[in-house]
């Protein structure tokens, strides 16, 4: 694929690439650096999700039939071969999505953490065997779902298909993907190589935007189902897949909160929480969202605002901060800036909306630029305190103790991340176990578990079965069967036999 051109995709399924069945609308896929077209994409149809699924099912039996041993030898292949195409991937990343090197670089690497993980799956999913009586033998074995399908965000275009793609692959399922149609050209990529490696019809991609996605949501031939995304369509995918007899997981979104305790080593944790709310330009559902100060902490707040305000646009360098996605991102965070000060009252301690080394890029460049915001809020019912803005924005509250911060966490609708900035084990163990959130932090800002430790949220930030790596992964993906015998004794048996 070339960097310079400007195309319109293709679906990718039974190892070649595949134009839409009748002509369709395509969409331009905007670079967030310049706003410029860099590729197009084709607005799928039922009728080409049709194609790509029935691909995976022709595909499904013979992957099925083979060893968990010689699935890992298709897999190890595949995942040698994106070593090699690591930074062809990066580079796309950075193009479509406007993630830094640094950052595009962790999303390949991390999402290859998943595959290496699958590799080991002769080991982690080999069944058990038991005499349970006299003469019965009870044992266990996983066996794959069947077709599987993916619907994912724009956030991370890499890691996010490969919290299940390994998984689900390793466990004998062939896969269906529709990755985001603002950022479908790495996962079109990753398609072709695995065409090279993989035998026809194992992965297959079918592009397109909502009609596409629900297509494989109603699909009679899909068994389970993967999303992420928005809480709202997250728990709609999963209300109507699971009418339908699927197996769905939908993670939705969150609002993380960080609670920094008055011993809080202060240089470090400025650092971190900043890390956690401008990374990826807070585009990201595991971002510091909002931080809790227990107590007058006004080192730490200068601290956070003086390296917030040291980042620059750009896309190289320690003090870099990419680009948001699209003018839809900008309006909505500016949206939300100006909500919380004209209604909520609340008092800028940086405006990004007026940074100047921002602005002047956005001008310059066409580009999607917005600097670092951190405000001071007067309640904890602000607005700005509940909704998910997306963006490298941090809502600042103080609160008198730790149990009227937890008490703010606990009233919070999502339960992704939640993390405390302590020196003491055990504020951090009261902590961690009072907060209302499935993936908690110790003095880690984005505490995302890795492997076999799996990812996943509760409340209103995961809809569904289980979670979506590690030996959550391996639960999702198959099902166990078991198989109880017992065999009579051959009536001409003797100590011979």
């Amino acid at each position: 694929m070339s960097l310079d051109a400007v195309e319109t995709l293709s679906n990718f399924y039974g190892n070649s690439s595949s134009e839409p069945l009748a002509p369709v609308e395509t969409l331009a896929v905007i670079g967030p650096h310049d706003g410029k077209t860099i590729a197009r994409v084709p607005l799928c149809t039922a009728a080409d999700v049709d194609r790509a699924v029935a691909a995976a099912k022709a595909a499904q039996p013979e992957w099925a039939g083979l060893t968990f041993k010689a699935r890992a030898a298709y897999l190890l292949a595949f995942y040698n071969d994106l070593m090699m195409h690591k930074d062809e991937l990066v580079g796309l990343i950075m193009r479509e999505h406007g993630k830094t090197r640094v950052e595009a670089l962790g999303d390949v690497l991390k999402g290859l953490e998943t595959l290496e993980y699958a590799v080991s799956v002769p080991v982690l999913a080999r069944g058990s065997v038991e005499t349970v009586s006299s003469g019965v033998q009870c044992r266990d074995e996983r066996v794959a779902l069947g077709v599987v399908a993916g619907i994912v965000p724009f956030n991370f275009p890499f890691m996010v298909p490969f919290w299940t793609i390994p998984i689900a692959l390793a466990m004998g399922n062939t896969y269906v993907l529709k990755p985001s149609e603002k950022v479908p050209m790495t996962m079109t990529r990753v398609a072709e190589l695995a065409g090279r490696l993989l035998p026809a019809g194992v992965l297959n991609v079918v592009h397109g935007d909502r009609s596409a996605a629900q297509a494989l949501v109603q699909h009679k031939d899909v068994q389970a189902l993967a999303f992420v995304g928005t809480s709202e369509v997250a728990r709609a995918v999963h209300v109507e897949g699971s009418a339908l007899g699927k197996r769905v997981l939908a993670l939705g979104g969150a609002k993380n909160h960080l609670v920094a305790l008055p011993d809080c080593n202060v240089k470090m944790a400025a650092q971190d929480i900043v890390s956690s709310f401008t990374g990826c330009a807070g585009q990201r559902c595991m971002a510091a969202s909002v931080l809790l100060i227990v107590g007058d902490q006004p080192e730490l707040l200068n601290h956070i605002v003086d390296m917030a305000r040291a980042l620059v646009p750009g896309s190289d360098g320690a003090c870099a901060m990419g680009p948001v996605i699209d003018q839809q991102a900008i309006d909505r965070i500016e949206a939300a800036i100006s909500h919380a000060t004209a209604v909520d009252g609340a008092q800028l301690l940086l405006d990004g909306r007026a940074s100047q080394a921002f602005v002047e890029r956005r001008r310059e460049t066409g580009g999607f630029w917005i600097g670092p915001t951190v405000m001071m809020h007067r309640a904890a019912s602000d607005a700005a305190m509940h909704f998910e803005i997306f963006g490298p924005v941090l809502s600042v509250l103080r609160c008198d103790s730790v149990d009227q911060a937890l008490a703010i966490e606990n009233a919070n609708e999502y339960g992704n991340a939640a993390c405390v900035y302590t020196s003491s084990g055990s504020s951090a163990d009261y902590c961690a176990r009072n907060f209302q959130a499935a993936m908690i932090g110790v003095n880690i800002g984005v505490p995302v578990p890795r492997e076999p430790f799996s990812f996943g949220g509760i409340n209103r930030s995961r809809f569904g079965f289980g979670d979506i790596t590690g030996d959550g992964g391996l639960e999702f993906f198959s099902f166990r069967r078991k198989i109880t015998t017992k065999w009579a004794p051959p009536s001409d048996a003797s100590w011979m036999s």
